[in-house]
């Protein structure tokens, strides 16, 4: 694949991460200052799992797409570190 298309999964594979990152820092917070088992801590715990789950499968296909569709994940690996 070309380093354009593969530098662009990276940018996103590093805000994805911030991103969730923060989702957590701000549940963490959430959580030390609303009620025990208030809606919006139940909401954004679940919200933030959500996201979380969503964003690994995403970033899996990204990553496939971007590493050219190789036929094995070694093939991704041995592109990593070539």
């Amino acid at each position: 694949m070309t380093d354009e298309i593969l530098k662009a999964y990276k940018d996103v594979e590093s805000a994805v991460e911030r991103y969730i990152k923060l989702l957590h820092d701000h549940v963490t917070m959430l959580q030390n200052i609303e009620p025990p088992g208030s809606d919006k801590v139940v909401r954004m715990t679940a919200g933030s799992k959500a996201m979380t789950d969503s964003a690994a499968i995403y970033l899996s296909y990204a990553k496939y797409v971007a590493y050219g569709m190789p036929s094995s994940e070694e093939m991704i690996g041995d592109e990593i570190q070539g």
